[in-house]
């Protein structure tokens, strides 16, 4: 019997009426395992994923398929995103076992958990060098039956390899006593600029070969050296990549947002489904390289996408959907895709230069239909074919909301509508990055409107530190993880860079005590993914890769050390430095992984911008200065003297709003204006 029927994941409910005997993750399941000797098949996605529908289609629908994992295997159905900690560890099982990995992710286990086979997506007939499915649950079957000892042997060698795993990459404690500016160096920043540029795609943008994801965090770093160290190359490719990917096809020209990644090296063709984390973390970026150019592009990109999130993935209560499905009708793109005799038919005269410009042809740019893009910007378009730039970029403009129009009459992608606190943190955390940049009040009304949501939504008991990861339909569920907590700390401080309220701090200093006390490991230099007391994993893992969302452990040490200057507090200024010492090594080499981890040694090469702002009139002095490209800094402000901030001890005049620049706590003479200092910054 599927059991699928009563959970909340939009993923599990698509599965909720196949054939296969589904089981969430939990004990019923495990103990039926244990009970019925039986291996467990665990299969994981999320219900934005095309090869998953694939898969279902194929084999998950089929009864006859599903009379054979019936009779074989316990069957366990995961949301990803629901259970990131159950993904991470499979997914580096089956990585090691075959050296690849991705979704659907289908894993075979003993009853006790342990994995012993595994991939990713099986065709229904031996096909693309894979053995089809039922070939591979025969196999499985009748090795669990007759090769017993061989499938515990390889399980057990699994779980040590997940134990030792969490350990790659760090070194032992740093020394207390060797100086920050000899822990981190201007010679280990300059080695990760290069590195990161022997990667980079010149012509293109991006990094490496396709498929090409964002990699945001790349280019945030080569921003940020940038600023530190005026090496155009680094500003150049940061912002190449921006480009290219503002003119592809990963952009959504009509409605605005980021598909998740390009499978080509063109950002032409993207993998279509849209996810709130890749949204967030493009406007964060947007907005940095705004501040250090003032290309409006930007700008317009980041309303735009936020416009989408607005329309497209904001609940009634000010929660942030997960992410929309990559097909429609069955059909990955549909939504997104032109004929050319469509967009004649909805513009008329105007298509040609329209068709032009955006690339789309008789025959298509994209499987016989056309996915808007731009092969060149608009000023260089427009002088080569004899438009002029303003009435163009106009006229475009009204020829998008006319195909807006009538692509909102199309079957819209599937919408996974559960919220995620982590993610909905990394969001509301953009939404402050793009009320400083542009001082648009919207965007702060809905990260605080956001904040408050998941202050009152997620958590475990009003009064305690402790969080769901998981909200749908007024109900959340499963302990958060560290990822959670550590964009959830982060938004926190944004919140109140943006706000002027210091209450955001304290909150932000108690649910890091909190994670000082659940998830730190036995070295307390970094933290476990899962809390505590979870104990239906078989290993604790920790998190160092900054992937396609920031490591919750470098997140971890950037709040480590804002929070330790702003409130005095060394002990946690250790501990960020120790845990970005022990990777140090490793970001050096592998930027392109550790690019978060990379920006926070810059920082520490750099130093940190102390910015204390005290007066009537100190939160409209705080958005000026959140105006400015100060990657490197700490932004406080209050009316009067806050004794327990330092920054804001002993500062208040009276009469006077008074900006302060600090360094380890050493302030410079106090200025009216932000543009006063800027250049000692």
């Amino acid at each position: 019997m599927n059991k699928l029927i009563s959970e909340s994941s939009p993923y599990l409910l698509q599965h909720a009426h196949n054939p296969v005997d589904w089981y969430p993750w939990g004990e019923e399941a495990l103990e039926k395992a244990r009970r019925e000797d039986k291996p467990i098949l665990v299969s994981i996605g999320y219900a934005a994923c095309h090869w998953c529908h694939v898969m279902e289609r194929e084999s998950f629908e089929d009864p006859e398929t599903a009379r054979i994992m019936n009779e074989h295997f316990v069957n366990i159905k995961i949301d990803r995103e629901e259970r990131p900690d159950l993904d991470h560890i499979y997914m580096d099982a089956v990585q090691a076992m075959t050296g690849a990995g991705g979704w659907p992710l289908n894993v075979f286990l003993t009853p006790d958990k342990k994995p012993f086979y595994g991939g990713t997506y099986f065709p229904p007939a031996k096909a693309y060098n894979r053995p089809s499915w039922k070939d591979v649950l025969f196999s499985l079957a009748d090795a669990y039956e007759n090769k017993r000892d061989e499938i515990e042997s390889q399980a057990d060698t699994l779980t040590q390899h997940l134990e030792q795993a969490s350990q790659f990459g760090i070194t032992s404690g740093f020394d207390l006593k060797i100086p920050v500016d000899e822990l981190f160096t201007r010679a280990q920043a300059d080695t990760i600029c290069e590195n990161i540029l022997r990667q980079a795609d010149t012509t293109w943008g991006g990094f490496g070969r396709a498929p090409k994801f964002p990699q945001t965090f790349t280019i945030a770093y080569l921003l940020r050296y940038h600023y530190v160290t005026q090496h155009e190359a680094a500003l150049k490719q940061a912002l190449l990549s921006l480009d290219k990917m503002l003119q592809g096809g990963i952009y959504d020209h009509l409605g605005g947002g980021f598909a998740r990644y390009s499978t080509d090296e063109k950002w032409l063709a993207p993998h279509f489904e849209k996810m709130l984390y890749d949204n967030a973390l493009l406007v964060d970026v947007l907005c940095d390289a705004y501040q250090v150019t003032g290309n409006e592009i930007y700008k317009e990109t980041v309303a735009d996408t936020l416009g989408f999130i607005a329309r497209e993935m904001t609940s009634p209560e000010g929660g942030f959907y997960a992410a929309l499905d990559a097909d429609s009708e069955g059909v990955e793109g549909k939504y997104y895709t032109w004929s050319k005799s469509e967009v004649h038919h909805i513009l008329g005269e105007q298509a040609g230069p329209f068709c032009e410009y955006y690339d789309v042809t008789g025959h298509g740019n994209w499987e016989e239909t056309n996915i808007l893009w731009v092969q060149q910007p608009l000023k260089e378009f427009a002088a080569e074919h004899g438009y002029d730039a303003a009435v163009l970029k106009a006229m475009l403009a009204g020829c998008r909301e006319k195909l807006l129009a009538v692509r909102e009459q199309r079957v819209h992608p599937g919408l996974d509508d559960k919220v995620l606190l982590g993610w909905n943190a990394l969001m509301a955390h953009a939404y402050c990055k793009a009320f400083l940049a542009f001082g648009d009040t919207s965007y702060r009304e809905a990260a605080i409107r956001n904040i408050k949501f998941c202050m009152q939504q997620f958590r475990i008991k009003q009064g305690d530190s402790a969080f769901y990861h998981t909200w749908k339909d007024g109900k959340a569920k499963y302990p958060a993880f560290l990822d959670d907590y550590a964009y959830l700390i982060r938004a926190l401080i944004a919140a109140e860079e943006v706000t002027g309220e210091l209450e955001y701090l304290h909150t932000a200093r108690e649910l890091t005590s909190f994670v000082q006390s659940h998830f730190a490991d036995e070295s307390g230099q970094y933290f476990y993914y899962t809390i505590d007391d979870q104990n239906d994993v078989i290993v604790r893992k920790k998190e160092v890769y900054d992937g396609a969302t920031p490591s919750g452990n470098a997140v971890m040490a950037q709040n480590l050390w804002a929070l330790s200057i702003v409130f005095g507090d060394k002990a946690l200024a250790d501990k960020a430095i120790g845990a970005v010492s022990g990777l140090a090594q490793t970001a050096v080499r592998y930027p392109t992984s550790f690019g978060v981890w990379a920006s926070q040694l810059l920082q520490f090469v750099k130093g940190t911008a102390e910015i204390a702002i005290v007066g009537k009139d100190y939160q409209p002095k705080m958005h000026e200065t959140g105006q400015w490209f100060i990657p490197f800094r700490v932004l406080v402000g209050a009316e009067k003297n806050k004794e327990d901030f330092p920054l804001l001890t002993d500062r208040f005049r009276d009469n006077e709003t008074l900006i302060y620049l600090c360094k380890d706590y050493h302030c410079i003479k106090p200025v009216f204006y932000m543009s006063e200092i800027i250049n000692l910054i």
